[in-house]
């Protein structure tokens, strides 16, 4: 048993394909538009190396600014490897606006940084 897939809401779906293209070597899959529901829209990203499959939706009901804290999933964490690779990304997202934490050591054992995607959702990406 595995995941297929997570999903995932964003006010701007060509920006977050870019995003998940240019910071994590993704696969960005063509625009899906249902037929069933007007305006929806979604593309899958694959993470290299037959890693997870995300699939990022939107549609024009989505609200620009999500709730801090709500019921439901927080954020996804993508293992890039070790320590120096974390330390790299989250420089580049530094210098980009889109670092949330520095790298550190958790309480619970990871090393992480905490970056975020273009409309603000939060990834860590850890060793």
């Amino acid at each position: 048993m595995h995941i297929a897939h997570t999903a995932l809401w964003t006010r701007d779906l060509e920006a977050a394909s870019l995003f998940w293209r240019d910071y994590f070597g993704a696969e960005v899959g063509e625009p899906y538009h249902s037929q069933r529901r007007a305006g929806f829209v979604s593309r899958f990203v694959t993470l290299p190396g037959g890693g997870a499959k995300i699939e990022l939706m939107t549609g024009p009901w989505i609200e620009a600014t999500p709730a801090a804290d709500h019921v439901g999933w927080d954020h996804i964490a993508v293992s890039l490897g070790d320590a120096g690779a974390v330390d790299r990304l989250a420089e580049r997202c530094r210098t980009n606006g889109l670092l949330v934490s520095p790298p550190r050591m958790t309480g619970d054992g990871f090393y992480e940084a905490v970056i975020a995607m273009p409309d603000g959702t939060p990834i860590e990406v850890t060793s």
